[in-house]
């Protein structure tokens, strides 16, 4: 696509063109002060001041807005020594365990009882105030999924294999960590506030970001491990410590480009470096995907996220009713009592993953798919 010379190139892989309100976010984006170059991948969708589903490219300058709050979420998998159709007909007890071991705000009872994966070092943070929300509210919240779009599934591959799937994030920590750091961001030419990697405010956020993702990597590895330890005492079944796999796709991270070091922001998009594992989920109960990054560098090293909203939460809510979602959902458990607040993160408001993974196929290669049969989402 053509652009003035005034914006920053930006590269797509869409499945039916850039949205008009995305376009115009992410020519905002090109135009803000070091960009230097946008990859849009084929789930992007506008969110607050940027897009999701899309990676940027800078020399110095960092922009929280374009990692969002959520720092570090992503998706861990893990596999386990069973086959899925011996528990399909304990649906309703796999929900019940998800429900019982993965809080969806935080943990009740005392700091003693928290999940025992270890937190990153609180002393890492760059302030007092930070380090003062680790050791209360990060701890009561480790181990717990978050709202939204968030969740936690059982799922099964092509040879019946069981999979467990997490997609969570730093929850508080990312949240605190980004105000912190935005009260001190200096406007930029585009709008845009930042900091500079040349001075302390700006090496400060970036060591925050790195250990947002480390709390946010322990907060999935924490729901695993619960799950774990449940199936195992109900169903004798344990996780392939071979299988686990654990990816981010809210960061900001210093990379090599063409041989120059650029900061790479990445929000809704996934690391695809060469033969690096990725996950990428489809919507509620539908296929997901394990795949190998390609190492495509007009996309800077980056995919999908995952399928990609086409439809507000708002009007999702609004779009459809109560036989629409249990028509929708017709081979997936969720708990029936949430069941009709789970309208705004049906299948159809998202785009056809399928469609997603072919407009990517030059960026990631497909080596497995799953699919969920029994769903915790974020919300209560």
């Amino acid at each position: 696509m053509a652009h003035p010379e005034s914006l920053a190139p930006i590269t797509a892989w869409t499945v039916d063109g850039i949205p008009a309100d995305a376009r115009r976010s992410l020519e905002r984006i090109a135009r803000s002060e070091d960009v230097e170059r946008i990859a849009v991948l084929p789930d992007v969708h506008v969110a607050g001041a940027s897009c999701v589903g899309c990676a940027v490219a800078t020399k110095r300058l960092l922009y929280p807005a374009l990692v969002g709050q959520d720092i570090g979420c992503g998706i861990a998998t893990a596999a386990f020594d069973g086959a899925a159709s011996s528990l399909l007909p304990h649906a309703e007890h796999l929900l019940e365990t998800l429900l019982e071991r993965v809080p969806i705000i935080r943990h009740r009872g005392s700091l003693a009882e928290r999940p025992t994966s270890p937190l990153p070092n609180i002393d890492d943070l760059s302030h007092p105030s930070l380090a003062s929300v680790a050791r209360h509210d990060g701890l009561r919240e480790l181990g717990t999924l978050g709202r939204g779009n968030h969740f936690i599934e059982f799922q099964r591959d092509g040879d019946d294999r069981l999979w467990l799937m997490v997609h969570s994030g730093s929850r508080v920590m990312g949240e605190r960590i980004t105000v912190h750091h935005g009260a001190v961001a200096l406007r930029r030419r585009g709008g845009l506030p930042a900091l500079d990697l040349d001075d302390e405010r700006g090496q400060a956020y970036l060591a925050d970001v790195a250990w947002a993702c480390r709390f946010a990597r322990a907060n999935r590895q924490a729901m695993v491990e619960a799950v774990s330890d449940a199936i195992g005492g109900r169903f004798g079944l344990r996780i392939d410590p071979t299988s686990v796999v654990d990816c981010d796709h809210n960061h900001v991270r210093i990379e090599s480009i063409d041989d120059e070091r650029r900061l790479v922001h990445r929000k809704g998009a996934s690391p695809a470096h060469t033969d690096a594992v990725g996950l990428i989920p489809g919507a509620m109960g539908r296929d997901s995907f394990h795949v190998r990054g390609r190492g495509v560098t007009a996309s800077l090293y980056s995919s999908s996220h995952g399928a990609g909203r086409v439809m507000s939460r708002g009007r999702a809510r609004h779009a459809f009713d109560r036989r629409a979602l249990f028509r929708s959902l017709a081979d997936v458990t969720v708990a029936r009592a949430i069941a009709p607040r789970l309208s705004e993160e049906l299948p159809e408001a998202y785009r056809d993953i399928h469609a997603v993974m072919r407009a990517q196929r030059s960026l990631v290669r497909i080596e497995r798919v799953v699919r969920g049969f029994v769903v915790h989402k974020g919300v209560d």
